[in-house]
């Protein structure tokens, strides 16, 4: 196997959503190259299992990171695609979707009117 890309790990971030198989995280970098990032349809209503993991999500992002742009690093690429575009956005104009060193922001305004839950102190889940 050849080298891996180097890939900021974000200590401290949960890996995943308790008592589910949802994953925020991933361990290594992807030896085929950079699982690219895009926007996807949220399909998740409130209320819903996917969209309480997409709360979890966003609530463990903000509370990691808060307003600060933050590297893509080892953040789950399914779990950052469901946020993308609206509550995730590119940082700056150098936004590249299959680049571990891109980096995004919480678009904090659309954030808290998509999934104002993520934005509590503790989120019941």
């Amino acid at each position: 196997m050849g080298k891996l890309p180097d890939m900021t790990k974000h200590r401290g971030f949960p890996s995943g959503m308790p008592g589910t198989g949802f994953q925020f995280t991933i361990r290594r970098a992807n030896p085929r190259g950079v699982t690219p990032l895009k926007a996807v349809p949220r399909k998740a209503r409130a209320g819903s299992p996917e969209y309480l993991v997409d709360a979890a999500f966003l609530h463990a992002l903000w509370h990691h990171f808060g307003a600060e742009p933050f590297e893509r690093g080892n953040l789950d690429a399914g779990r950052l695609n469901a946020l993308l575009g609206r509550e995730v956005v590119a940082a700056d104009g150098a936004f590249d979707p299959s680049s571990y060193e891109t980096m995004l922001k919480i678009d904090e305004s659309v954030a808290r009117q998509t999934i104002p839950e993520a934005f509590q102190d503790v989120l019941e889940v």
